[in-house]
């Protein structure tokens, strides 16, 4: 859970991390069956808190690991603590991280991208706006009125 996170700091000094944290697990081990898994988002204020709890994961009979998604990214990295409690069933591994496939290379293509073209079978842009109009005054609501200027673009103005 991650309210948690927030008490593996010893705010005080009757507060002692390693014993909240060894209890913690040692009851939701006690509450798994084997085989079962349990994953964690965390947010670790430094290495050193992530390995504590870790440790004191596998301790308590926990298989697993860390899985970091986006390892790369400062907005968008989430670290997952996935548990195994006992030996894991046959076939179970840890889940792929995301954003960790193709870092190495970039897509590159020659070709320049334009914006989207209209293909010939299509309608224009004033047919489309006249028939959604159509459309929306069929269904009983307030359009406004047809013109000159439906559907044209509008000049810039600075």
């Amino acid at each position: 859970k991650q309210w948690y996170q927030r008490r593996v700091r010893a705010d005080k000094v009757s507060h002692n991390p390693f014993k909240r944290l060894r209890k913690f697990f040692t009851m939701l081990y006690s509450s798994m069956r084997q085989g079962g898994r349990a994953v964690f988002q965390l947010y670790p204020e430094s290495p050193k808190q992530m390995e504590l709890i870790t440790e004191q994961a596998t301790r308590c009979g926990f298989t697993g690991g860390v899985v970091v998604d986006y390892p790369n990214s400062t907005k968008a990295k989430k670290i997952f603590l996935c548990l195994f409690a006992g030996v894991p069933v046959l076939g179970a591994q840890l889940p792929r991280a995301l954003g960790t496939e193709g870092e190495d290379t970039v897509q590159y293509s020659n070709e320049r991208q334009t914006g989207k073209k209209r293909k010939r079978g299509e309608i224009s842009k004033k047919e489309w706006i006249q028939n959604k109009k159509q459309r929306r005054r069929v269904q009983g609501k307030e359009v406004t009125m047809d013109s000159k200027y439906t559907g044209r673009k509008r000049k810039p103005k600075f």
